[in-house]
């Protein structure tokens, strides 16, 4: 779907589209970073029972802050084994644990858990994505990433590059689009509904993100020259976004953390464009796209639910798998 924000008009068109709907000197923004086999199937060391673990984030080598199930018999001081006995296994002691039921493990050998993490985790789909106790297949190992991913840390794919092929891509260089990366580590709080009756009591999640020098040059050209900065998924806008609103004059080089919150009203700072997929009620990603449906602005969510209901109309597919929105 393309929706046209100055004029509220949709139009329905396939994907392949986007070459022309891009115009040369555009600069395409990409969030290259890969999904991790963060979902990895276990069992305590020390005493019966089966525990499931989702990696969330690494705070130093070795040590990772994840969710366990079942979360209240793991306590700190037990230790937790992946994988069968031998070459392949990786052992974990809980360190601690934090209000919200998170756990800290430090896994023993951290010389060799990337190399052994793929050969005994799983891909860690969305919940809605139903896969039953045999867990994400080998097709979606290959489609939950995108053919640009490059640096490995997500738990959940940025799903609007999910698109994109290597065909696709070089049409768009041929055409003299500019492809850019950002890193934004995508953590499983991109699942979390808004709960909170007010929007100023809802804690947005924490996530890393990188920008290089090379983007940075591409952005600074961009505005220059009044050229569009377009953005591929809400992860990408959260990056340019948070680094457009802590810098005075030219975009430099950077990395951080960002809780950056969009909602309307919003007034972006440098992204013209978004490509997105159909996200869920309630949620932040919903909320971003409908301050960009209306810039500044209070009409982007009655626009956006217009678009969805046509979408809807259309049977177009939700979600992760499912179909993509440009606005612009």
């Amino acid at each position: 779907m393309v929706l046209d924000r100055h004029s509220g008009g949709n139009a329905h068109q396939s994907f392949s589209d986007i070459v022309n709907l891009l115009r040369e000197g555009d600069v395409l923004v990409m969030n290259n970073s890969r999904v991790i086999p963060a979902r990895l199937q276990g069992r305590k060391l020390e005493s019966p029972g089966r525990v499931e673990l989702l990696l969330l984030e690494e705070t130093e080598a070795g040590f990772w802050w994840s969710m366990v199930r079942p979360g209240k018999r793991v306590r700190p001081g037990m230790r937790l084994q992946f994988g069968e006995p031998g070459t392949d296994q990786l052992v974990c002691e809980v360190i601690d644990k934090n209000p919200d039921g998170h756990i800290l493990v430090r896994w023993e050998q951290p010389e060799f858990f990337w190399e052994r993490l793929p050969k005994i985790g799983q891909i860690p789909l969305p919940p809605y994505i139903e896969r039953g106790e045999q867990g994400a297949s080998e097709q979606d190992a290959v489609r939950y990433q995108t053919v640009y991913g490059r640096t490995a840390g997500s738990v959940a794919a940025p799903t609007a590059g999910l698109h994109f092929t290597d065909r696709i891509l070089r049409s768009l260089e041929v055409k003299g689009v500019r492809l850019c990366y950002v890193t934004l580590h995508v953590g499983a709080g991109t699942f979390l509904p808004v709960k909170a009756e007010s929007l100023s009591e809802h804690t947005m999640h924490e996530e890393r993100y990188d920008l290089g020098s090379e983007t940075a040059q591409a952005l600074n050209d961009a505005q220059a020259s009044g050229r569009r900065v377009i953005a591929v998924g809400t992860t990408s806008v959260r990056v340019l976004e948070t680094v457009a609103a802590q810098t005075e004059g030219p975009i430099q080089p950077c990395n951080g953390r960002t809780r950056i919150f969009i909602h309307p009203p919003y007034r972006f700072r440098i992204v013209n464009g978004l490509l997105t997929n159909f996200h869920l009620p309630r949620s932040t990603l919903l909320m971003l796209v409908s301050a960009f449906a209306d810039p500044g602005g209070l009409g982007g969510r009655e626009r956006v639910q217009s678009a969805y209901a046509e979408a809807i109309r259309e049977q177009y597919r939700f979600f992760s798998y499912g179909d993509a929105m440009f606005l612009h």
